[in-house]
């Protein structure tokens, strides 16, 4: 048995020969999931098939750059930003039952830009893309952009306090409130990562929990903490 045989040869020249099109394209095809090996949708061109191995090609398919997306992750608290970037694989990928459901390719994972960063502390939505027009939309309309968020704090909230915190950019009410503790909710335009600790800081409350549930029109919606999803073509920011 020669070492061709005992090693195979990379995915992307066994494809390029089975298609009859360039080692590109066949690259092209692989990294869009287009390709099977013994059955088995395979990613990566560099991958080595040997010679016994079935390699298929979905019927129909083109050979098209992957197109840039957008991803919308639940960051858990206690997480720095690149940990929570590092939550960003196909293991924590969760599909939205909406139909048309991308796979996750590893285009799409790579070269992520978080637009929406939070406090360390503070759990909930991020907001990853690779589209400029995305990038350009959360960069220039900042300022405008409204974020939701829940915040609990310990003991009641006094209607002084209210009213310091209840003010432009932000709109904060009560959803709840007992003797331990009260959840405040913060619509606030332009946030930033420390705004609202320092606001409740100055209101003399000490906060407990913080979760945004929303960027602009995006909600967090039901998606698990440590898990990712694709923003849908659908939803706006």
């Amino acid at each position: 048995m020669n070492a061709g045989e005992t090693e195979g040869v990379r995915l992307a020249k066994r494809v390029a020969a089975l298609a009859g099109c360039s080692r590109r394209e066949a690259e092209l095809l692989i990294e869009n999931g287009a390709v099977r090996v013994d059955g088995a949708v395979t990613l990566l061109p560099q991958s080595r098939v040997l010679p016994a191995q079935e390699v298929s090609i979905e019927r129909g398919a083109r050979p098209v750059a992957v197109p840039p997306v957008t991803l919308l992750l639940h960051k858990p608290a206690g997480l720095r930003l690149e940990d929570a970037a590092a939550l960003l694989v196909p293991a924590n990928f969760r599909a939205t039952g909406h139909g048309a459901e991308k796979t996750p390719l590893p285009r799409h994972l790579s070269g992520q830009r978080c637009m929406t960063p939070l406090d360390r502390e503070a759990s909930g939505l991020l907001i990853f893309t690779q589209e400029w027009r995305v990038e350009r939309k959360l960069q220039e309309d900042a300022a405008y952009i409204e974020h939701e968020v829940m915040v609990d704090v310990s003991g009641p909230v006094t209607p002084q306090q209210l009213a310091q915190l209840d003010r432009t950019p932000a709109r904060v009410s009560i959803g709840r409130q007992s003797a331990a503790s009260t959840g405040l909710r913060f619509a606030i335009k332009g946030l930033v990562p420390g705004q609202i600790a320092k606001m409740c800081e100055r209101a003399g409350l000490v906060i407990e929990a913080m979760k945004r549930i929303r960027v602009g029109r995006v909600p967090l919606a039901g998606l698990p903490a440590g898990h990712w999803r694709y923003l849908r073509p659908d939803e706006r920011v």
